[in-house]
């Protein structure tokens, strides 16, 4: 089968996550002063702003530091770090994602150019697949590899990231995909390094939770500002090829 197909991480290139990210460490916040108040003492909690916030995720500041400058300390900070991952992703705190802006734009011009999309995600499926129906977005996807565990997608480890991409690469194959114009479409480090060991072209977007410098710094084939940006890049090659061809 002839039709392009790219891999595409979730969060960061279709669904934007800070307004939950920034919601989860508010409330991981509130709920420590919370905890220290019952035992009887006092924690002099300082907010950091959202823009202040998602700066220092996209830099990879250790959510430990972060904690450390919002006042906690010591047995206070590990106590957030655990209740952070208990709540990132629960129900009520997935509600706050959204789809990036002509992130839909982007999908429907991949969709006019014949273009199949294979999201490569460490969220669980069901959680993907809900957001996708809720903004009616379940259209623009052909496959779907994602993880089990509800946690994998916040600790987003790289080596979680090639192992799913394998599988997915894998399986199109199978399914006799061509994929030699294949690309590799994320937000993080991970998915530039599943798709470099994999050997297919990658395209780091910088909507999501890393910034273009950090994101230069591995190397991605090509560095845009989204998904819409990627699209288009793509739209314009494949055209060049199906003129060659």
């Amino acid at each position: 089968m002839s039709a392009t197909t790219i891999f595409c991480d979730f969060d960061g290139p279709i669904a934007d996550v800070s307004e939950r990210y920034y919601a989860t460490y508010r409330q991981g916040l509130e709920w420590v002063q919370a905890q220290a108040q019952l035992q009887g003492t006092e924690v002099a909690i300082r907010y950091l702003s959202k823009a202040q916030f998602w700066t220092f995720k996209q830099n990879r500041v250790p959510d430990r530091q972060i904690a450390h400058w919002s006042g906690l300390e010591a047995g206070h900070i590990d106590a957030f770090l655990t209740q952070v991952s208990c709540i990132v992703n629960h129900a009520t705190l997935l509600d706050r994602d959204r789809v990036q802006p002509q992130a839909r734009a982007g999908l429907e011009l991949l969709r006019q150019c014949g273009v199949r999309v294979v999201l490569v995600t460490l969220r669980p499926p069901d959680q993907v697949m809900q957001f996708l129906n809720q903004h009616d977005l379940h259209w623009a996807i052909s496959d779907l590899y994602g993880m089990p565990r509800v946690d994998a997608a916040y600790t987003n480890q790289a080596s979680h990231k090639v192992e799913r991409l394998r599988a997915a690469i894998a399986t199109q194959r199978r399914q006799g995909y061509d994929l030699r114009h294949a690309w590799m479409v994320g937000d993080t480090e991970a998915d530039i390094m599943a798709g470099q060991t994999l050997g297919i072209d990658t395209v780091a977007v910088t909507c999501g939770i890393r910034s273009s410098s950090y994101l230069q710094s591995f190397r991605p084939t090509h560095l845009l500002p989204d998904l819409w940006t990627a699209c288009q890049k793509l739209q314009q090659r494949t055209i060049l090829a199906r003129q060659r061809g």
